[in-house]
């Protein structure tokens, strides 16, 4: 049986009624249930396939904006119930998604163009990511979906978490909380087949060392992060959670858009130079949306709900983040890591902007026309300059899938 209704990100009820049929139509092997619930009373629900005592876990929808892990976590169960020799001393375990209301408010099921992603985007600030909120908040103020996250990695102790995160313009790479051996070849040959660019130097892994090209392990607890300013640190948020029990955590990253510009390893010309430059331009974007917030602010009703949370949030790493990016040594500097920090000082304004809209819109405030033209023509121009090309979600699926498959084999063949 297929579990994808048809090739467009699913939502949250389809993931539940696709994971519902599976259960039913193999009872004895597969089973639903529910491990907790949201903010909002939604249910967390989690796909069980086999009854092995080793397990697998797969995470689902971290982040609001990232939706092809729910179409990767379908496809995945449906290839286990099918193989066999995938589940022979597995089990695998499926969260579908971990913020159900993120994924509620993030409404571009099917985008067209990068302004059609950014018209409906939806993030959450830092502190109502599931998987982020205990690198930034005390454990007596976490979120329901971060301690359901928790409980189950306690009960499963997975010798392997896979979070299925996107972007929505780059390339793929992977992050590691300890290193896989022998998983950046697979994890390479899948890219290269499916006309996927490999991310090099993803500006999320700066300064960690890699097994293979695109795959970064996390440096060591106890160390200074790359960016100084950031107020999470991965190093204490859920990935490590399995570490606990011997495991590890694959965070596997799939763009929506491709673009060539983010895997070339050669040495830029001039770093230096190129890093001031895209943090001047950082600090710009950021104070055209500062603007519009600061005019329209007096006139929005409150309390600030999350689109206007997540804006604001946005806003406030950008100074810290600017001056991370001129504070020398750079972290890398080959053309393919100045390139995603390009990308990323596009990307954060940009989605400020975007979230901004949605709530100047929904107040029907005259200051939404401002922000209309900002994320218009910053939306081109992002295309335009990383040459953006869509990558078909078949393939999106596809190439997560494979590299959670290799992931999961090398990570078992070499655990002790």
């Amino acid at each position: 049986m297929s579990l994808l209704p048809e090739l467009r990100y699913p939502s949250v009820t389809e993931l539940e009624r696709s994971a519902r049929a599976l259960a039913a139509h193999r009872p004895g092997l597969c089973s639903l249930r529910p491990i907790g619930s949201s903010r909002a009373g939604r249910p967390l629900c989690l796909l069980s396939v086999g009854h092995a005592e080793r397990a697998v876990l797969v995470v689902a929808g971290a982040h609001a904006n990232e939706p092809v892990g729910g179409a990767t976590l379908l496809a995945l169960a449906e290839r286990v119930v099918r193989e066999r020799r995938l589940r022979d001393d597995t089990s695998w375990h499926f969260l579908l998604c971990a913020d159900p209301d993120g994924a509620g408010l993030h409404v571009t099921p099917a985008p067209r163009t990068l302004l059609d992603y950014h018209l409906g985007f939806f993030r959450p600030a830092g502190p109502e990511q599931p998987e982020w909120s205990p690198s930034v908040l005390p454990p007596d103020r976490l979120p329901p979906e971060t301690l359901a996250l928790i409980r189950v990695i306690d009960e499963l102790r997975p010798y392997l978490q896979v979070t299925l995160h996107g972007t929505d313009l780059g390339g793929s790479w992977v992050q590691l909380t300890r290193d896989i051996p022998g998983l950046a070849e697979p994890f390479g040959k899948s890219a290269a087949e499916l006309n996927i660019p490999v991310e090099t130097g993803a500006s999320d892994a700066a300064g960690w060392p890699a097994s293979g090209p695109g795959v970064h392990v996390m440096p060591a607890p106890g160390g200074d992060p790359a960016y100084l300013s950031m107020p999470d640190d991965a190093r204490e948020s859920t990935w490590y959670r399995a570490h606990l029990y011997g495991g590890l955590t694959a965070v596997v990253e799939v763009p929506m858009w491709a673009s060539d510009l983010v895997d070339d390893p050669t040495p830029h010309p001039a770093p230096a130079a190129a890093m001031g430059r895209l943090a001047r331009r950082l600090r710009q974007d950021a104070h055209q949306v500062e603007s519009v917030l600061a005019d329209a602010l007096p006139r929005l009703p409150g309390p600030a709900g999350p689109l206007l949370r997540a804006a604001r949030w946005a806003l406030e790493l950008v100074p810290g983040l600017a001056g991370d990016w001129v504070r020398p040594p750079a972290a890398d500097t080959t053309m393919a890591h100045v390139g995603s920090v390009d990308a990323f000082g596009r990307r954060l304004p940009l989605r400020s902007a975007a979230m901004l809209l949605r709530v100047l819109r929904e107040a029907d405030d005259h200051a939404a026309p401002a922000l209309e033209h900002l994320v218009g023509s910053w939306s081109e121009a992002f295309a335009q300059r990383f040459r953006a090309r869509w990558v078909p979600l078949e393939q999106q699926v596809e190439h997560q899938s494979r590299t959670v498959v290799a992931a999961a084999r090398h990570a078992r063949d070499g655990a002790p």
